[in-house]
């Protein structure tokens, strides 16, 4: 039988064919180094057109990168940094962003759907001005969270409008953003320029490019230090057009909305598929490119046999399946095979 596609993460995918073309373009010619290329200027001219505004954007490697970069901008050592109990920046980036920028980083509990709700946050607003006690300056949130559900604008601008009466900036870790907006049928300035964000990370791997990630600035108070942040922190790369080159490639005609469609129509019927077995108990809101279930422990390994994909919790035996931008009805239907003889 021909092996599965997997379903562990949407890390595992390729790279979209538009995008391949974008690097071969863009590998024609010696160019200028560090973003100073007309690749570079090019894309970044296309950010400030989708996402309105003079927002400043700078490419890195990596999605830790991107967080780090993010977070180091806009924090100083002495500070505190607010996130959900299950983000990635508390739970999978190992200690590099504690490392890099020095803060205390305090989890916050998420509700049922993993997003951070406004009396949670509140809560944690405490001791200001004391010198004893790390000083809070930024609140991260996910889009689309950890479990796959995903914010609305009128969330997001509370939460935005609570960070500003507090004084802190709103950081949004944006690995799946392009996810986010594809399900609430949405421009990408909807969900960050118009809701009042201070500096996104936004994810292109995941969507389907072979590596590389933004951080786009939205207030200017962020860019005083920010482009000796991109050197410090390790993600200036020489040959930034490389990076440029797949995000316009996303970005023209609005590549990322058809792959983040896919991924999330494909889970939607994963979700259907999953909801035929009363064995299978799904556990959380299906609303991005994910699917979260509670299977019978003896399922797992014959699955996982089958086809990658990881274990949530073990207690529980609650699984995350992903869907990315390649995954077909085929291969949904392949996966039912595999539960149809379990």
């Amino acid at each position: 039988m021909k092996p599965l596609k997997s379903f562990a993460s949407d890390n595992y995918a390729g790279v979209l064919p538009e995008v391949m073309e974008a690097l071969q373009k863009a590998n024609v010619a010696h160019a200028r180094s560090y973003g100073s290329d007309d690749i570079t200027k090019q894309t970044t001219a296309l950010f400030k057109e989708v996402f309105g505004g003079d927002v400043d954007v700078y490419f890195v490697f990596n999605g830790t990168g991107a967080n780090v970069l993010s977070i180091s901008s806009a924090t100083r050592s002495y500070n505190a940094v607010l996130c959900a109990d299950i983000s990635h920046i508390y739970n999978d980036e190992s200690s590099a962003p504690e490392t890099f920028t020095g803060c205390r980083f305090f989890p916050l509990k998420t509700n049922a759907a993993g997003k951070l709700e406004i009396p949670v946050i509140e809560e944690r607003l405490i001791r200001k001005g004391d010198i004893h006690y790390p000083q809070t300056r930024l609140l991260s949130i996910t889009q689309s969270t950890e479990y796959g559900t995903v914010y609305t604008p009128p969330e997001i601008q509370e939460i935005s409008s609570v960070a500003k009466m507090h004084d802190l900036y709103l950081h949004i870790d944006g690995s799946r953003f392009f996810n986010a907006a594809a399900s609430l049928g949405c421009s990408l300035r909807e969900i960050s320029t118009d809701v009042g964000i201070d500096i996104l990370s936004l994810g292109g791997t995941k969507a389907g490019m072979m590596f590389g990630e933004a951080v786009v600035v939205f207030n200017k108070e962020l860019s005083a230090h920010i482009a000796y942040k991109h050197k410090q922190v390790i993600q200036l790369a020489s040959k930034t057009r490389f990076i440029a080159a797949q995000f316009n490639a996303m970005i023209t005609n609005e590549l990322w909305r058809k792959s983040a469609n896919n991924a999330n129509n494909m889970a939607q019927l994963l979700y259907k598929t999953l909801s035929k077995y009363p064995k299978a108990k799904i556990t959380r809101p299906v609303q991005a490119n994910a699917v979260f279930a509670e299977l019978p422990p003896q399922w797992i390994a014959p699955l996982q046999e089958a086809t990658p994909f990881y274990v949530w919790k073990d207690s529980t035996s609650e699984v995350r399946l992903m869907c990315a931008f390649d995954t077909t009805e085929q291969d949904i239907q392949a996966f039912e095979g595999v539960l149809a003889r379990l």
